[in-house]
């Protein structure tokens, strides 16, 4: 069995011990707070020079739902273009209709844009009225992979979803696991489900190294930033788990 290992990037140093660490695919966004939103220009062109390993680009125009209007999905639009220039492994969305069901023609429109670069249907998926129907639609659409946590917060609490679409997928598109995914369960994540893939946030919050600080601005000035330590573990469990 051949496990990989997805862990977010949320700022520019984080890409190079993500890489130290040894996982195989970087999500690369922006706005932690937000979930994840489209990284800037800059963001993605010193990503793509510092690092070698897979790189996948968020591709969400703003925080919120995944509702999007016509300029939203013009933007959308552009940033794939941009993301294939750079040479970006592929891309990282998720867009639905209000009423729960997959946006078929427009997420196709942005799989095609988005060719030869690979497409990673986002948890959006959560949020659809039918898991197995937007399963089979992603399929059809010619989707690369789903990030879901099984309709559910977390992992933990979706681990039956998990394995069923696991099953029902049958090797046609692969489920990753995301959202709670750590190093104390992710080898029982993988026992459970029978998932190969597994998207981590492996992070950690660095205070500020400013000597002069405000004392009257009430803010905490801290830094979400990559742990390596949670992804060597999160790696060792794995490799563990095949051995």
């Amino acid at each position: 069995m051949n496990y990989s290992l997805e862990v977010i990037a949320f700022t520019i140093e984080s890409c190079s011990i993500i890489q130290q660490a040894g996982a195989h695919r970087i999500e690369l966004c922006d706005n932690p707070a937000e979930g994840g939103t489209t990284p800037s220009y800059g963001f993605l062109k010193k990503a793509r020079e510092l690092v070698s390993i897979e790189l996948y680009p968020m591709i969400r125009p703003r925080g919120g739902d995944f509702l999007y209007n016509a300029d939203e999905f013009d933007t959308m639009k552009e940033d794939i273009k941009l993301c294939k220039q750079l040479g970006c492994e592929g891309v990282v969305f998720g867009l639905l209709n209000d009423d729960g069901t997959i946006d078929k023609n427009r997420t196709a429109a942005l799989v095609d844009l988005a060719y030869p670069m690979q497409v990673t249907f986002h948890r959006a998926f959560d949020r659809t009225r039918d898991a197995f129907e937007a399963l089979e639609t992603l399929i059809k659409i010619g989707c690369e992979r789903i990030l879901t946590s099984g309709l559910t917060p977390n992992v933990t609490a979706g681990t039956e979803m998990l394995a069923q679409l696991i099953k029902a997928a049958d090797d046609r598109i692969v489920i990753m696991p995301g959202s709670g995914v750590k190093s104390n369960n992710i080898a029982t994540l993988a026992q459970q489900t029978g998932a190969v893939e597994f998207h981590t946030s492996a992070r950690t919050v660095i205070s500020s190294s400013m000597k002069y600080q405000n004392q009257f601005m009430k803010e905490e000035l801290n830094t979400v930033i990559a742990d390596e330590k949670e992804i060597r573990a999160c790696l060792q469990q794995l490799n563990q788990t095949i051995s």
